[in-house]
């Protein structure tokens, strides 16, 4: 064998353990995705764009020696959680007026009756629309703080250089977005049986135009938010509604919709999607509370409906 070869040998030895490494590397990240995804859709309210932020700390895991990271998972939770606030800061300052009262997150959509036990872990994990509303009103590092410290238990220590506080200061952004959160996030029964009764009472009034059955299936104080984004004009326009009979005659307006509806999970409790000719029309989350609805969150913004996925979905 000549010198040539020999190099060769070394060259393409050395270039199966350098792949190797990126694939032992790969399953070692792919072990993490979950977690990351979860803590990016609850900094950005969007799956869409919490997997674009799992993707770019990938990328950064690739531009690093990963013989310098102590602690993989932590690692890539600060780094997803950095991504993320780049992303709402830069959101932040590009928008002209703040988050308004018809706003409503990217919902996560699944089937009714899971198919497997990881998909009901998946729903259980989740986190409910009406706190992602909540979460959509805290400033960029008041989130951050809470999410990775009060959902994920990130160390106070590993937040504040994201932040660029102190371990103190930093503890104080997530006591006053705990705050923040326990004062206006609604309660909801988690029994996805009540939940049914209830969603079902709903649909069989809007369906009758019964009035009546619509006001007793709704708290007086029920809140409806719709937003349908800045195109969508004339009844379907986004707006936010507070009280049951403001709240019903909405309903009835819609009902044909209602009448067609399909019961899924959003996110972490059940709600509906409306199909028109094969294609998503909306999606409405519930909160449930003593029997009644508490709240509506209804995304029919055509343009955001378009990138959802939504498992056999029908027409």
């Amino acid at each position: 064998m000549d010198g040539t070869g020999g190099d060769g040998g070394v060259e393409a030895a050395q270039a199966g353990a350098d792949a190797g490494g990126r694939d032992a590397l790969a399953r070692r990240f792919e072990a993490h995705r979950g977690r990351l995804t979860a803590v990016a859709y609850r900094m950005l309210g969007s799956r869409a764009e919490a997997d674009d932020a799992v993707q770019e700390a990938w990328l950064k895991l690739g531009r690093t020696d990963p013989g310098t990271i102590a602690n993989l998972g932590g690692w890539l939770t600060t780094v997803t959680g950095r991504i993320c606030l780049d992303l709402l800061r830069s959101r932040t300052a590009r928008r002209e007026q703040p988050i308004d009262e018809t706003f409503v997150p990217d919902p996560v959509i699944g089937p009714l009756a899971p198919a497997d036990p990881e998909q009901e872990a998946l729903r259980t994990d989740s986190v409910g629309v009406a706190l992602l509303v909540v979460l959509e009103n805290l400033e960029p590092d008041e989130r951050l703080a809470f999410v990775l410290h009060d959902m994920f238990a990130v160390p106070f220590d590993d937040i504040a250089p994201v932040v660029e506080r102190s371990p103190a200061a930093t503890r104080q952004l997530a006591s006053r977005a705990r705050r923040r959160v326990r004062d206006a996030t609604p309660s909801s029964d988690p029994d996805l049986g009540r939940q049914k009764q209830v969603l079902d009472a709903f649909m069989a009034a809007a369906r009758g135009g019964d009035f009546d059955a619509l006001l007793a299936v709704l708290h007086p104080d029920v809140t409806l938010r719709a937003d349908a984004g800045t195109l969508v004009r004339g009844a379907a326009v986004s707006k936010a509604l507070r009280g049951a009979r403001a709240v019903a005659e909405s309903a009835l307006l819609f009902a044909r919709y209602t009448a067609a509806a399909q019961q899924v999970v959003v996110n972490d409790s059940l709600g509906l999607i409306s199909v028109v000719e094969g294609r998503l029309n909306s999606v409405m989350a519930v909160t449930v509370t003593d029997g009644r609805i508490t709240g509506m969150y209804i995304l029919a913004d055509p343009e955001r409906l378009g990138r959802l996925e939504v498992p056999g979905l029908t027409g």
